[in-house]
């Protein structure tokens, strides 16, 4: 198998982690719940005890570890800066020198452990094994149970002076003013852009509180035109955000994952639309792609930021 590096995707829900080559390909993967109620340490023997799995029979000690997690990430120390409450106690968490003590052995010397905003992670792998790849700029955004993007030029994820660029998340938005976004402030693309955000939008529109997530809001589309409108102005909010991001980033492509966008055309032809309503003509030929990747895309690029320890 030759060296190897450990690549770990720290979500709210689950934690994924594999083992990868000099060319961030995967080789194995394990997953398992995460622990985020728990605080800290119960995250960080997951990820411990993931690793031993994957290492279990092979002789193989890691060359490094790379870790992509939820939260607001200072790269350069592997410290959390902040997170919602998902993660108990997540902010102020060490987690490069947590992770190192609990491998110990498992860990060549001096190997780096380099972590990162799991967005920047997913930005990463698509843009240099997916959708962005011999792009010279992309931004990548994830759309799901929330809104995440990361930013990347010239092979660098941009992280900025708080270690939040890139976050559309928290873009003010049309048509979001009367929803309040997880961080408290009313208005924000996640308010409305997101899955959760979609389906409050949904009730507040006197939507049939039998229906549950967004899901079932785009199986209700055709029939429903409550359903029909939210999934609309939901999608449009995202082309509208993108838009705006385009106009101050200008990224040679932008790419858009995550559970959402998998509605399909439903969604992608709303957002589009907003996003070719809004963006100035120099802009309108910037090209909007899906994820090539999928759940694979943040541990591609959590290993890629082992190898080169950026």
């Amino acid at each position: 198998m030759g060296e190897v590096v450990l690549a770990v995707d720290i979500g709210g829900t689950k934690t994924a982690a594999a083992l990868a080559d000099r060319h961030d390909r995967l080789l194995r993967t394990e997953v398992a719940s995460t622990p985020a109620a728990e605080g800290p340490s119960a995250v960080v023997d997951t990820v411990v005890a993931l690793a031993q799995r994957l290492l279990a029979g092979t002789g193989l000690r890691l060359s490094g570890v790379g870790i992509g997690t939820a939260g607001v990430v200072d790269a350069g120390s592997g410290k959390i800066v902040s997170a919602t409450d998902t993660f108990a106690d997540w902010p102020g968490t060490p987690l490069a020198a947590l992770v190192r003590a609990g491998l110990g052995v498992q860990l060549i010397p001096d190997a780096p452990v380099a972590v990162q905003n799991d967005v920047d992670a997913h930005a990463a792998g698509e843009y240099l094994h997916g959708a962005a790849a011999g792009a010279s700029s992309a931004l990548v955004v994830a759309v799901g149970t929330g809104v995440g993007a990361g930013l990347v030029v010239r092979d660098r994820v941009v992280r900025g002076a708080h270690h939040v660029a890139g976050e559309i998340a928290h873009l003010p938005v049309p048509g979001a003013a009367h929803l309040r976004c997880p961080c408290g402030r009313l208005g924000h693309l996640e308010a409305i852009g997101s899955g959760i955000g979609m389906h409050r939008h949904f009730l507040t529109l006197g939507g049939d509180p039998d229906i549950v997530d967004a899901r079932g809001i785009a199986a209700a589309a055709a029939a429903d035109l409550i359903a029909r409108r939210a999934l609309d102005e939901s999608a449009a909010a995202v082309g509208r955000a993108l838009a705006g991001a385009a106009t101050l980033l200008d990224p040679e492509r932008i790419v858009v994952t995550g559970g959402v966008p998998n509605i399909g055309d439903d969604w992608w032809n709303p957002m589009r639309a907003a996003f070719r309503s809004e963006a100035i003509d120099a802009l309108q030929s910037t090209p909007i792609l899906p994820g090539a990747l999928g759940d694979d895309a943040p541990l591609r690029g959590a290993a890629a930021s082992a190898w080169r320890n950026p």
